[in-house]
């Protein structure tokens, strides 16, 4: 078993979403299509449970495109009773699902898929089954130089 993902104070970081891989309902983000949305909409994404509105459960602290895809880092507020089930849950490795939440501006079909070319990000969700297989927590210390990027470019940019 790896290292567990989350530390002490409710921190944890993955990707969101990887540029150039088919999801399960057809779609293929590509490189540079959350872009216009981190600028625009910057400390304004939601970190929710499963996708729903009535269950926020932390803050994305950092949120940035690196060559992979989109790389967050977040963080459980304590005290919300579904964050610190969230928590131990993530502690434990039996949850690290991420899903993305957006309307889709620009997109090309081509070969059955659908290309994301820009997309409207509006949250990032904690989820039981990612559309996309490899939108997952990651363990700690794998992610901390493409957290460093991400932070830096979340910066960067405000």
């Amino acid at each position: 078993m790896g290292a567990i993902p989350i530390d002490e104070d409710g921190r944890f970081s993955g990707y969101a979403s990887v540029f150039n891989q088919v999801d399960a309902g057809g779609d293929m983000v590509m490189p540079g299509a959350f872009r216009q949305s981190l600028e625009r909409r910057r400390g304004r994404i939601r970190l929710l449970f499963q996708h729903d509105p009535k269950e926020p459960v932390g803050i994305w602290e950092a949120m940035g495109e690196d060559a992979h895809g989109l790389f967050v880092s977040g963080r459980l507020v304590p005290g919300v009773e579904r964050a610190e089930a969230l928590r131990k849950l993530i502690g434990a490795q039996a949850l690290d699902g991420l899903s993305i939440g957006f309307r889709t501006v620009r997109a090309t079909r081509q070969g059955g898929h659908r290309k994301l070319w820009q997309i409207d990000l509006f949250e990032v969700s904690i989820v039981t089954f990612p559309m996309m297989e490899a939108a997952r927590i990651a363990p700690s210390g794998i992610s901390t130089g493409a957290a460093i990027a991400a932070a830096t470019n979340t910066i960067r940019n405000r």
